[in-house]
């Protein structure tokens, strides 16, 4: 090593060596400097060490400006830059995890996919890590469960103040909180308390391990120099080296000082003991037995699928490379850090790599929630013109919103962008809908002024006594009541039962009134009831004509009477059981029977002046004729049943019969339907 690459600290080692009592210069010149070079050679070549630094920065100092543009300088500059920006990560991933004696533990908890979580969801997860975790190992997954949940109840808040501001609320009276969020809070501030208090005893812990380790380093400073014998040094050293493995982590901002404090004083008392040729020899050999082992370690990591835990454990055997394990003989020293750089360095590549499909995924993911947004904006442009309309558009907007929160995370850079798009759309969409249910709600107002009007029209006519006047105007408000819309829910039964009871009223009145006018139709029921009661004491004498002829006088006497009151018309059912009684004694066929019957319901509608119970009729008698129709087509099929028996088997003329007597029954139900539609 020349003059110029020598660190301050090395130069301060070489002045102090030269003060050395002659007792310590055993040595020869010669195989003095053999050793120091091969320990201080072997420290400089490992990872983050202070006095690594130094040479580098006063090598590159002393560097030929030309010769540092050249091309193949830049590319080595490049690669040693690339190097160093690996290193500085393991560093400060090792510098973390020392704090933490459990690292492992954290790294084995699973980090879910969060962002696809509701926020029941992740309370459920922040309550499970709170209560089934150490406090030390979720802080990674905490932050990003809150900042998911954040971002989730803050859309939801923004969406409740537009409907605040919609409703005509004041922006400053607007306060938003929920079950979810309270829960949230609440099991959120148990977690830092925990974390406080861990951290506050972790703290005075850190501080205990830190001065520990910085007063092995006095002892070990206290070593060099020292005239005591050469192996009950070396032994007091291993002693010191094995308090230093247990004293326990320090601070992670003290770790680098620390270890390099502690590395710089090891690499000077190996300088200055001038172990003999035995005990150099054994460490020497024993330091390489474990850092090949460390190298065949990390080459097996460099073909590991599982990258982080890959990186994780390379961590581990820098960590154990750099503090627990001392330096080789000069003839190895290049070759074994050369080599277990080259699989850090593969394992670093390993683990770009996987960044890189990661980012990968996170474009295709932002691919699947740009059409996500898109779906978004194009329901969201349309205009609501309808209730059903706006349900529907709704779910469909829900169903969107999980997608996208379940299409995974995007690139870092737009993440940001993305999400305010996103938020943006589904913003609009809100204002649209809003807006059309305000507007609705605003004609659900005037509808219910309309329907008042109409209350108070029923209330103030319902004692009318002029029920030729007032009857069509209370038939008419009737009409106008189901032509217009819907009030507000919370009216709509209220204003209903009072136009309801009040229009009930009049009509009571109002038939109450007519049943005193309809003596008549009173009468004429009484007269009935007597004719009724004519006919079932009447006795035919065995003459069809004559009897035919009694039976007709019977039915015109009965028509001649007239109609009767409207909720005492069930005695023409009556009259008409009796008809059939007297019909079955005669030998006519049974149409005419039924027609000469139904002559008495015929003139009944007539009468009764109802269009609907006329049409109620017509519908009545269609549908009889369509079942009749049906009921001979599957007869008529059941027959090729029986194509291969003759028709004298009982079932046979049993069916035939029966599409007989359909067939008759269809006639009339025809003959009527043709009679009804006459009026």
């Amino acid at each position: 090593m020349s003059d110029k690459e020598k660190s301050p600290s090395q130069e301060e080692n070489t002045n102090e060596q030269t003060s050395l009592p002659a007792n310590e210069e055993a040595k020869t010149p010669e195989t003095h400097s053999e050793v120091e070079q091969s320990m201080i050679d072997e420290s400089q070549k490992e990872p983050s060490n202070t006095t690594n630094e130094e040479l580098n920065s006063t090598s590159e100092e002393a560097e030929d400006e030309a010769t540092a543009q050249e091309p193949s300088a830049e590319k080595e500059e490049k690669a040693s830059n690339e190097d160093n920006a690996h290193q500085d990560e393991l560093d400060d991933a090792i510098a973390e995890d020392s704090e933490d004696e459990d690292a492992h533990e954290r790294h084995g908890i699973e980090m879910k996919d969060y962002h696809a979580m509701s926020m029941p969801e992740l309370v459920r997860e922040l309550s499970s890590l709170v209560k089934n975790e150490k406090v030390q190992h979720i802080r990674d997954h905490i932050q990003e469960i809150k900042t998911e949940f954040d971002a989730k109840f803050e859309e939801e808040m923004e969406q409740k103040k537009e409907d605040f501001l919609e409703e005509g609320g004041n922006i400053i009276d607007f306060h938003y909180s929920s079950p979810v969020k309270k829960e949230f809070n609440s099991i959120y501030f148990d977690y830092k308390e925990k974390r406080n208090n861990h951290y506050q005893q972790l703290k005075n812990n850190l501080q205990k391990n830190l001065e520990e380790r910085l007063a092995i380093i006095e002892e070990l400073k206290g070593m060099i120099g020292a005239g005591a014998d050469m192996g009950a040094n070396f032994s007091q050293f291993k002693e010191l080296q094995e308090r230093w493995k247990k004293a326990g982590p320090v601070p992670r901002e003290q770790y680098k000082m620390v270890w390099n404090t502690y590395h710089h004083h090891v690499e000077n008392f190996y300088d200055f003991l001038h172990l003999d040729r035995e005990f150099r020899d054994m460490d020497f050999k024993h330091n390489l037995e474990q850092k090949l082992k460390m190298i065949a370690r990390a080459e097996e990591l460099a073909e590991e699928t599982n990258i982080n835990r890959a990186f994780r454990e390379l961590q581990m055997l820098h960590k154990m490379w750099k503090e627990d394990v001392g330096p080789v003989a000069k003839e190895y020293r290049e070759d074994i850090w050369e080599k277990f750089s080259e699989a850090t360095k593969k394992i670093h590549e390993n683990r770009q790599a996987h960044f890189a499909d990661l980012d990968k995924v996170k474009e295709k993911n932002l691919e699947v929630k740009q059409q996500i947004i898109n779906d978004i904006k194009e329901i969201a442009d349309k205009d609501i013109t309808s209730h059903n309309q706006a349900q529907q558009q709704i779910k469909k907007i829900e169903a969107l919103r999980d997608q996208f929160f379940k299409a995974g995370k995007v690139p870092l850079k737009v993440n940001e962008e993305t999400w305010q798009a996103f938020k943006e759309n589904v913003r609009t969409f809100n204002r649209k809908k809003n807006a059309y249910y305000k507007n609705l709600k605003k004609e659900q107002y005037k509808n219910l002024e309309k329907k008042l009007e109409l209350v108070e029209i029923a209330e103030d006519n319902k004692d009318n006594e002029d029920f030729k006047a007032t009857t069509p105007i209370m038939k008419k408000i009737q009409s106008n009541w189901k032509q217009i819309g819907h009030v507000p829910r919370k009216d709509s039964d209220k204003i209903w039962k009072r136009f309801k009871d009040a229009c009930n009223h009049y009509f009571d009145r109002l038939h109450a009134v007519r049943n005193e006018e309809n003596k008549e139709e009173n009468e004429a029921f009484d007269k009935k009831k007597e004719l009724l009661d004519a006919a079932k004491s009447l006795e035919l004498q065995g003459n069809p004509e004559e009897d035919l002829k009694l039976i007709k006088a019977k039915i015109a006497e009965w028509k001649e009477v007239g109609r009767v009151p409207y909720n005492k018309r069930y005695i023409e059912g009556k009259f008409n059981k009796v008809l059939d009684q007297l019909f079955s004694q005669l030998d006519i066929g049974r149409k005419e029977a039924e027609m000469m019957k139904y002559e008495n319901r015929v003139q009944a509608l007539d009468e009764a002046d109802d269009s609907r119970q006329i049409e109620r009729e017509e519908s009545f008698l269609r549908k009889k004729i369509s079942e009749t129709k049906a009921e001979i087509t599957q007869l008529e099929n059941n027959m090729q049943f029986f194509s291969n028996v003759d028709e004298s088997n009982p079932m046979v003329r049993d069916v035939l019969k029966n599409i007989e007597r359909h067939k008759v029954q269809l006639e009339t139900w025809k003959a009527k339907l043709k009679k009804v539609r006459s009026l």
